[in-house]
């Protein structure tokens, strides 16, 4: 059984509690799946997820609007993240897909959230692009407003679940000044003219991604989320929230990681004796322990900070995303080093924990951007 001790912290309420040990019986019993055709699994694990009610946390409920609650959708993460990266994956992706939906939305536009919070419909974030990665104000795709309308033009890749999704948050520049200034959202469902998946991508962890082309994208003016040329605080306000689960997911990992090293080091011998008896292992296992609670601790202060009503948690979500995703590395890697040659072996739980981890460390801002944001924070520059 996973250390569940954290759940008595003072971040979380009895509701979070109860909430954890229902899901880990859903997991227990659902998870993991095959992964053999993933954009199959991914369909079908978002169809499970929402008819089972675990995807009402991804969005508001347009019925009666409340803020999201950043502990719980941590808590999901984390949870599915342990029995299952791909359905880790499905899970965060119909919140990130429509964060801007909710924060920003406006009641017509929120008549997607009744889908993709039962799972009937597949959300998209669509914000990379081949040029400007992680520089976001350096975007080219561009919106050119026409009478009612907007076309779009331009590419974005990296797209998850680029393939497969209903309906998409795509941000353009819409030019009401230079940079970040000039950038706006939009809602555009996938049978939209002139919207194209140009590219399947593959990559070491399976995932539905694709790169995605827009000619003349001809989507109507109330497709716009929120105010013109305010895109830009839009995608980093979606992001504050979604990325401390991202340090969750990786916290997921290594909790999973760290327990296939406890198994493995109680039931292997070596020298005639069991693993766990050498010092260098028990070494390992303490800086695994070590790690795994220290990224918990940040990524939950993160959570709670949000839902105590702050503002912005830029500084806190970028330092949970961090530490808890190199940290999370470093956990892993240590998991295959203590699994000798299985370690490695194509199918091995913590060979795919290896391949799995390691995306994390770049999407929703790589580790190296996290350290300039945390670093400007603390320096109080804009």
């Amino acid at each position: 059984m996973p250390d569940r001790s954290f759940l008595s912290w003072p971040f979380f309420e009895d509701r979070h509690r109860h909430y954890a040990e229902r899901l880990e019986e859903w997991c227990a019993a659902n998870l993991p799946v095959a992964h053999d055709d993933v954009d199959t699994a991914c369909r079908e694990l978002v169809a499970k997820l929402g008819k089972d009610g675990w995807l009402k946390p991804t969005g508001v409920d347009p019925d009666t609007p409340a803020p999201l609650d950043v502990r719980t959708l941590c808590i999901t993460r984390e949870t599915l993240a342990r029995h299952d990266g791909l359905a880790d994956f499905s899970f965060a992706m119909q919140g990130l897909g429509t964060g801007a939906i909710s924060f920003f939305g406006s009641p017509e536009q929120q008549r997607w959230l009744k889908k993709t919070r039962a799972g009937k419909a597949i959300s998209a974030f669509v914000l990379t692009e081949p040029r400007s990665g992680s520089d976001v104000a350096n975007m080219d795709m561009t919106a050119e407003r026409q009478g009612d309308h907007y076309v779009l033009n331009g590419e974005k890749t990296w797209i998850s679940n680029g393939g497969i999704a209903d309906v998409h948050v795509v941000f353009a520049r819409t030019g009401e000044a230079p940079g970040a200034k000039g950038l706006s959202a939009f809602l555009v469902p996938a049978d939209t003219k002139g919207l194209n998946i140009a590219e399947r991508l593959e990559v070491m962890a399976p995932h539905p991604l694709a790169r995605l082309s827009f000619e003349d994208a001809r989507i109507p003016a109330s497709a716009l989320i929120g105010e013109s040329g305010k895109g830009f605080r839009i995608a980093m306000s979606v992001l504050d929230v979604f990325r401390s689960t991202v340090g969750a997911a990786a916290l997921g990992f290594a909790r999973r990681a760290l327990d296939e090293s406890l198994k493995r080091a109680s039931e292997r011998e070596l020298f005639g004796a069991p693993m766990a008896e050498l010092q260098m292992v028990q070494g390992h296992i303490a800086d695994m322990t070590l790690d795994v609670d220290a990224a918990a601790l940040l990524v939950y202060r993160a959570a709670w900070t949000k839902d105590m009503g702050a503002d912005r948690v830029t500084r806190e979500a970028a330092m949970a995303k961090l530490f808890a995703t190199e940290r999370a590395q470093q956990v892993i890697d240590k998991a295959v080093q203590l699994h000798g040659g299985d370690g490695v072996r194509k199918g091995h739980i913590v060979e795919s924990l290896y391949r799995e981890i390691r995306a994390l460390r770049i999407y929703e801002g790589a580790s190296d951007v996290q350290k300039v944001v945390i670093s400007r924070q603390t320096m109080g520059m804009k």
